[in-house]
């Protein structure tokens, strides 16, 4: 099915206030084809969609649908051209049915001109069955897992003859099986000739399911690949206009002495017999599979949890850190796993997210010198090139990597000797991630000793100078990073040691 085009784009261009979002921007879609949209925050790949469904106008260029010149004014305009699109916050009413849900605003009647829920049931039956979907039509939507309400969302999209469907970030809540079995309905829907534009971050997603991706950058088609020869580098490289040695940041620096030691630390049930140091202007990286107890050990080194036993040094002298804020005096930083939760207060500004740690040095008499706050806050956004209309904007406003860049700005006032990144690139673009590396870099040129914790082995083995390798709460693995294969990283993280493989001092790694 695939070869013939459904959708032709051509010289799509769009301005803000300020902003030229969009330059002369070209896309086709083949009918039965997955072609997945990819570029950072701001890109301009949201607004070429938004056009495609109706909600923005273009100021230039021309949409053909099916060979005939069309203009999508509206997304009703869009929805009656087959056009559906699934947003990733989902557009559902919980305490309605699946067949409610399915049929919003277009109700099946009967007699009497009554609402005929037995039909309307029977046919959200046949098109759920049509996506191998076993769902009950008359189950309330909000008993559904995330997942279900996806799939139902998918069928909502067929009952409106939808030949183009928009999936916005379709797998951000999933888990593992419920995206695989998304992607088992992408290729039934493929199959049947139904056309897919699929917008992830997820690199290992959009190379398993995309047929063709196109690249936007600063509001450019920079360029689309086939699917089957497309790489995670050449995606990068086109995303962030550099090739992919230079995306990871990474300086060498001469090391300092010992900031930082932990000696058999252990917290039971969690984790036990931990033990590592980190240098002045060293990156000492931690990693392991989910459940390793990595977050945990980071988290009850700043006093977040507690700890059983073990001994903790700064700069040579045994501390007992009980509490953040024993921490943060000390000089020592964490940015959390969890931003949202634990890392901002996102309902308040820019401004006091990124002084909150330091607001007693910023006071005299119990009043807040403003001034010296301002020319602080503003002096860190610079720096940190925090993207935000002015330092009062309120936090959730922002993007993910620029909430990020918060986050880690408001640690840099105290000064830090250590910092702890607990995942720092989680869920954000690759040019906020390559910026974000700059920043350690910056750090430990500076002598600061960082820690950091992540998931990510290209990212980690990239950025530090040594790592740890966690498994079920203990360390199975010590390692320079330069001498290193991920073979050797992978087997640690999944508990099959290498028995050669020794900790900083020389010993064997138990």
């Amino acid at each position: 099915m695939v070869g013939e085009y459904i959708l032709e784009m051509k010289g799509i261009s769009k301005a803000f206030p300020g902003v030229q979002a969009l330059k002369r921007v070209d896309f086709n879609l083949q009918r039965g084809e997955v072609h997945a949209l990819v570029g950072e925050n701001g890109a301009g790949k949201s607004t070429l969609v938004k056009i495609l469904s109706g909600v923005y106008k273009k100021d230039e260029g021309d949409i053909v649908l099916n060979g005939k010149k069309v203009d999508i004014g509206t997304p009703q305009i869009a929805r009656e051209l087959g056009i559906a699109t699934i947003y990733q916050e989902l557009a559902m009413v919980p305490q309605l049915s699946v067949a409610e849900n399915i049929f919003l605003g277009r109700p099946i009647f009967g007699k009497f001109h009554f609402i005929n829920r037995t039909a309307m049931e029977e046919k959200a039956k046949v098109l759920l069955e049509s996506l191998g979907v076993s769902i009950q039509p008359s189950k309330l939507v909000e008993d559904l897992s995330i997942g279900q309400r996806q799939l139902v969302e998918i069928a909502k999209a067929l009952s409106l003859d939808a030949k183009i469907i928009v999936m916005d970030e379709p797998t951000s809540s999933l888990s593992q099986t419920e995206t695989e079995y998304l992607f088992k309905v992408i290729d039934r829907l493929k199959s049947n000739g139904i056309s897919i534009v699929y917008i992830s971050h997820r690199f290992e997603e959009i190379l398993n399911v995309a047929d063709q991706i196109s690249i936007i950058r600063d509001g450019n088609n920079v360029g689309t690949l086939s699917g089957k020869s497309a790489t995670h580098e050449k995606i990068i490289e086109l995303m962030v206009g550099r090739r992919i040695e230079e995306f990871y940041v990474k300086v060498n620096v001469e090391y300092g002495e010992p900031v930082f030691c932990v000696e058999n630390l252990w917290r039971k049930g969690v984790f036990y017999d931990i033990n590592f140091e980190v240098r002045e202007g060293e990156i000492l990286g931690i990693t392991g599979l989910v459940g390793a107890g990595k977050s945990e050990v980071v988290r009850s080194i700043f006093g977040l949890d507690p700890l059983d036993g073990g001994k903790v040094l700064f700069n040579n002298k045994e501390i007992f850190i009980k509490s953040p804020i024993n921490a943060r005096h000390l000089g020592i930083g964490f940015l959390p796993e969890t931003r949202k939760e634990e890392g901002l207060m996102l309902p308040l500004s820019v401004r006091r997210n990124i002084s909150i740690t330091i607001l007693d040095s910023l006071c005299k008499w119990g009043l807040i010198n403003s001034l010296n706050e301002v020319q602080l806050v503003e002096d860190y956004v610079k720096t940190l090139k925090i993207k935000t209309p002015t330092i009062e904007e309120i936090t959730v406003n922002l993007s993910g990597g620029n909430q990020q860049k918060v986050a880690i700005a408001k640690w840099l006032g105290i000064m830090p000797k250590l910092l702890i990144l607990d995942e720092p690139t989680k869920g954000i673009d690759v040019g906020a991630k390559s910026e974000i590396y700059a920043l350690i870099s910056e750090l430990v040129k500076n002598k600061v000793g960082v820690v950091l914790v992540s998931s990510d082995l290209d990212e980690v083995m990239a950025i530090s100078d040594r790592l740890i390798v966690m498994h079920e709460g203990v360390i199975t693995g010590y390692f320079k990073t330069k001498e290193v294969s991920k073979i050797n990283v992978l087997s640690a993280a999944t508990g099959f040691n290498n028995p050669q493989t020794t900790n900083f001092s020389g010993t064997v790694a138990r």
